[in-house]
């Protein structure tokens, strides 16, 4: 069983910045892609970006992208988001989640393990 847990949230100003890590449990780390995903009040969960499992290839969501970073440390147990420019709209709670072995996906039916959640509010 695989534990992921995110931190790293919290309130910010439009245009500022915040970094989610996500440390998780267990000797697979390395061998799975990892992603985030984000869940605001009233919508469905949304794919927000996702990194393999050597960290070699990444995908991100139009609406993040140039703005967010993903990245891991496999010493680490752990992979990061590192959110810049922050508006409004990127309000939501921030989840984390183990994908498939050497691979990556922007699918959430890929990920089989997530984390509790961090909430990201950006105030205007």
């Amino acid at each position: 069983q695989v534990q992921l847990v995110e931190s790293g949230g919290g309130l910010v100003q439009a245009g500022g910045s915040l970094r989610l890590s996500c440390l998780a449990s267990g000797r697979t780390f390395s061998m799975h892609g990892m992603g985030w995903f984000r869940q605001a009040p009233g919508k469905e969960r949304e794919f927000v970006a996702s990194i393999s499992w050597d960290g070699g290839l990444t995908y991100y969501a139009e609406s993040v992208k140039g703005r967010f970073t993903i990245s891991r440390d496999n010493a680490k147990n752990t992979v990061y988001l590192q959110m810049n420019s922050l508006k409004p709209e990127d309000t939501a709670v921030y989840y984390c989640a183990q994908g498939p072995s050497f691979g990556i996906s922007i699918q959430s039916d890929r990920y089989n393990y997530w984390g509790q959640g961090t909430q990201v509010t950006v105030s205007s």
